[in-house]
Parts: C-alpha cells; structure tokens; sequence
C-alpha cells in the first residue's frame, strides 16, 4: 500500500486507533535523527494562542504515554515526562501507508509505527 495523504482529522481518528499499544516515534531533523518507543495511552492536541515567538508552536500533537527515549549515546533511558509533542504549523503533512503514519512539518518529519 502507497502513502495515502490525509486530513488532520483522518490522521486524528486512525492514530487514536493505536491506543493501547506500542509506538516507536522517529524525529528526523537535519542531521539529527531520535527514537522514542512508548505504549500509547492517548492521543490530544494543544493550542498555544499566547505565543511569544516562532519557537512555540501554535499547535501541538500530544502523544501521551511511558516510554524510553534513546540519548546521545545511544542507549535507551525513561523518558523525561510521559509525553511527547510534535509541533503542527501549517504545512504538515499527514500520510498512512497502512503500517505507518509520517508527519512532515517545516522543521522535522516524524514516522509513527506499530514497535
């Protein structure tokens, strides 16, 4: 199956279907690339209208749950907090390939998958 280009709120709905399971996020940013495997608790957005500066996302995707994240010496440790945000501007793009969503925002691009 091809990536198949979707809607925040089809985004929304598949991802929700995902409760409950495990997750493994990968962040490629520049030439930075993290992990983060967590089990999926829930999934929720933020709205940030109070912004100061750019560096703030106006919206944010909230995928909250416990987990591991790898560190720079790549091994794994607890995450910080039972939550991980990606920030949404209003580029991102949202894709399902059927075993894995991608989201692609002006600063990263994220693949969500099934660990």
């Amino acid at each position: 199956m091809g990536q198949q280009s979707l809607t925040i709120e089809e985004f929304n709905e598949k991802l929700k279907s995902w409760t409950g399971k495990n997750v493994k996020i990968t962040k490629q940013e520049l030439d930075d690339l993290d992990e983060t495997v967590m089990e999926l608790k829930s999934v929720s957005y933020s709205n940030n209208t109070r912004r100061v500066d750019d560096y703030v996302p106006e919206h944010s995707l909230l995928l909250n749950g416990d987990g591991e994240i790898e560190n720079e010496d790549e091994q794994m440790e607890p995450m910080p907090a039972p939550l991980y945000e990606i920030p949404l501007d209003e580029g991102t793009s949202y894709e399902f390939n059927g075993s894995s969503f991608s989201l692609a925002t002006e600063r990263a691009a994220y693949t969500i998958e099934e660990e």
